[in-house]
């Protein structure tokens, strides 16, 4: 039992102490274009310091595995359901021998679960024994395939005849893993996973870059730990000011997230440059109040008295950043800025999650021009496909009935929602493989920068991604045609991009940006590629 536990337990971290830590726009076309100035832009999206270099360990939860490993004669295992090292090094390769069923495997994972978390609740065990129950991870049998697996036709041999090729790149023994999982094939999953791990590095290439992120979370599906990865991740994550820094450097290296909330603004700026009375912008994920920000100096250069803003954000209870102060730094740092520029502006944080938000704790008054901006947010809200309350739709029904002259949404354009595993697997390769390639553009290979961006915002959601199912997988994003349709289903209308916002967006791409960047509009909305990939999308509706 402990040589078996101790293979899948090296799946998902490795006992070398060397491995590399895992931490995880105006009247005139002037004015336009000063919407999106390049150096502004900059200058609001990072922060005064420089990125932090510093070890990201502490931020994760301690893992019980140590200690229940200690115990044990097998000296070659480390922790297990913990990111706090990346098993990215050359070794032997494991669990070839495992000679039990699926049932069986089942059975030994579940005690070793139960023996790793000791110190959890019953209420996590319950959750751990649904979670196997309900999504039956080991036999996805009778796979529906959506296009979205078409690229892994080309690699229609079986795996093993994959994985035997000394040729096999690490994408496409990653394919012949993940089939073997929606198929059941637990041994032979486990088999190749071993061997890809051996050749792909958090510091290579970007193809090995995001096949290591890729293989933590197929190890941490296998062995049904996604969640409580997720979770750890999720509560431990680094204070406010480095994980603000995480994020801005990514918009900045990685500038497509940085277009949808330029596309955003651009949008509000469009329909309030004329609004007398007070304009009312409604967030539901704020985030460090960046996009407002440059939307308080793009205010203060409009020509004349300019409207009076007030901003209220939704603030989760229990936000992580609450420890911190929350978003009340967050409005006094705003108050101030639009202070300085002289922009009538007020803040109000809304403590509360946002599946609860009723109009009447909006504080929304009659006369006022209501925005609402959903930035990367709509995503985390499940949908009919998680459970039977439709809290996605509802809040867009619920926004609706407020009168909003104006919603902004801007979100990834990828579907992790509603796809199994196997094609929902091949899209975020697809997706995060284009991300990882761009970032290899504009960040050199050794960056430090460049590999703490990639795991303190792109390894969670992946592992969220591949290894969970039912409600602990929160990253559900949707591509541009199923947002369009819940849009119009909740009774909006699409507000096209005004010509104004593309030309000055597309001008800053051009000016600034590797040509690989492009910007297409589709249908009123504004899709932003790396070469042909769609990574994000922006649209407005009233």
């Amino acid at each position: 039992m402990v040589e078996q536990t101790a293979r899948v337990m090296s799946l998902v971290r490795s006992a070398d102490p060397s491995a590399a830590a895992y931490s995880g726009g105006g009247g005139g076309g002037g004015a336009s274009v000063e919407i999106f100035d390049p150096d502004r832009s900059k200058t609001t999206c990072l922060t005064d310091d420089s990125y932090p270099s510093q070890s990201y360990d502490k931020y994760f939860l301690d893992s019980p595995a140590d200690e229940f490993v200690q115990q044990q004669p097998v000296a070659s295992v480390s922790s297990f359901g913990s990111l706090d090292t990346f098993p990215y090094q050359s070794r032997p390769v494991l669990g070839c021998s495992m000679e039990f069923d699926d049932e069986q495997m089942r059975s030994k994972i579940q005690e070793l679960e139960r023996a790793l978390l000791s110190d959890e609740d019953d209420t996590i065990m319950e959750g751990l024994d649904q979670l196997m129950e309900i999504d039956n991870e080991w036999s996805y049998q009778n796979e529906s395939k959506d296009s979205s697996s078409a690229d892994s036709n080309s690699h229609s041999s079986s795996s093993k005849e994959v994985v035997s090729s000394s040729h096999a790149t690490p994408k496409q023994m990653l394919i012949s893993c993940a089939r073997a999982l929606s198929e059941g094939k637990s041994e032979e999953a486990l088999s190749i996973l071993n061997e890809v791990r051996q050749i792909v590095s958090i510091q290579g290439d970007p193809s090995q870059r995001i096949s290591a992120y890729m293989v933590e979370g197929l190890a941490a599906r296998m062995a049904a730990s996604g969640k409580f990865i997720y979770r750890a991740l999720k509560c431990k994550e680094p204070p406010s000011d480095e994980r603000l820094a995480a994020m801005q450097v990514l918009f900045e290296v990685c500038p497509c997230f940085k277009f949808g909330y330029l596309a955003a603004n651009g949008a509000i700026v469009e329909a309030i440059r004329d609004e007398e009375e007070e304009v009312h912008i409604i967030d539901f994920d704020i985030n460090q109040g960046n996009q407002y920000m440059s939307l308080i100096r793009t205010v203060a250069e409009l020509p004349g008295k300019g409207p009076r803003l007030r901003l209220t954000g939704i603030d989760d209870p229990e936000s992580v950043q609450r420890s911190v102060g929350g978003l009340r730094i967050i409005g006094l740092r705003l108050e101030q800025l639009a202070k300085d520029h002289g922009v009538s502006f007020k803040f109000k944080a809304v403590a509360s999650k946002t599946c609860i938000v009723s109009p009447s704790t909006l504080g929304c008054k009659p006369g006022e021009a209501l925005i609402v901006n959903f930035a990367f947010q709509l995503h985390h809200m499940p949908d009919e496909s998680v459970t039977t309350v439709n809290q996605r739709d509802e809040l867009l029904h619920m926004v609706k009935s407020l009168n909003p002259k104006l919603v902004t949404v801007v979100e990834q354009d990828v579907n992790t929602n509603t796809s199994s595993f196997f094609p929902r697997f091949m899209e975020a390769y697809e997706y995060y493989s284009a991300v990882f390639d761009s970032l290899d553009v504009t960040l050199p290979r050794e960056s430090q920068e460049r590999m703490n961006v990639e795991r303190q915002c792109l390894a969670r959601d992946i592992v969220n991604i591949v290894a969970c199912e039912g409600e602990e997988r929160i990253e559900r994003y949707e591509v541009a045609g199923k947002w369009r349709a819940r849009m119009m289903m909740a009774g909006f209308s699409s507000r096209p991009m005004s010509s104004r916002v593309t030309s000055s967006i597309q001008s800053l791409i051009k000016q600034e940006y590797c040509s690989k960047y492009k910007l297409k509009e589709e249908l009123g909305e504004l899709l932003f590629c790396w070469e042909d990939k769609s990574l994000i999308v922006a649209s407005a509706w009233r």
